[in-house]
């Protein structure tokens, strides 16, 4: 299904949105929460990783990702290796945002894996690296034949939007658990942080469904979007 709109108006869209998510997500934890650290007494600065690199690293650089075919105006084979780096480095901050958090729980002796939040963060991150893992082999090296690069497109396409679509899930169950925490810890439910929270995840949101929106819209040129080896 593609939509009539040409995809350029939603990538700049995108990239406002992101902008705006990674200076929020950034205020809060560096403002509000006091900064990050990989090492402090104030076990919470460890934490503070966790929502800015998965934020950041996982769900705005994945996105750029994704809509990199339509927003950059290169050859086929140069947007391709950007699609695959930046998805890499999504992936990789991604695993050190989860790091982040587990090493915060296993020094504030707090249990691992006892959400639902968690639970399917640990289901993405996997499923992410499957689907970068198989795109790396088909459509990059060795790369697959004409027919499977041909007949692995759509899928490749329908379960990268699908497994994007399940980290702004994710992102959304941690946005409420950790606000939810606070709350029962004394913060005001009406204050500027809590507000914050609120509108980061919900411009996060805005930013996920234009990069589908941009996925789903026709390039604003002529181009050929098939696979090929490089």
């Amino acid at each position: 299904m593609a939509l009539r709109v040409s995809a350029q108006p939603f990538t700049l869209v995108s990239h406002v949105l992101a902008i705006a998510a990674a200076i929020m997500v950034l205020v809060w934890c560096i403002h509000f929460r006091g900064g990050l650290a990989f090492e402090a007494t104030n076990k919470s600065l460890i934490f503070n990783i966790h929502p800015v690199l998965m934020l950041i690293g996982f769900i705005i650089l994945g996105g750029e990702a994704i809509i990199s075919y339509k927003a950059l105006p290169w050859r086929k084979e140069v947007k391709k290796l950007i699609h695959l780096i930046l998805h890499l480095f999504a992936l990789i901050l991604g695993i050190v945002g989860i790091y982040a958090a587990f090493k915060y729980h296993n020094e504030s002796n707090i249990a691992n894996l006892y959400s639902l939040h968690s639970w399917i963060g640990i289901g993405t991150i996997c499923l992410y690296g499957i689907q970068w893992i198989y795109g790396f082999l088909v459509f990059f090296y060795p790369g697959g034949s004409a027919a499977v690069r041909g007949e692995s497109l759509p899928w490749h396409v329908v379960f990268g939007l699908f497994v994007y679509v399940l980290a702004l899930g994710t992102a959304m169950l941690g946005f409420l658990e950790k606000l939810t925490f606070l709350e029962s810890s004394g913060l005001a439910k009406y204050g500027p942080e809590a507000y914050l929270v609120n509108f980061t995840s919900i411009v996060t949101v805005l930013f996920g469904a234009f990069v589908v929106l941009s996925v789903l819209s026709p390039s604003h040129v002529e181009d050929d979007f098939t696979y090929s080896s490089i």
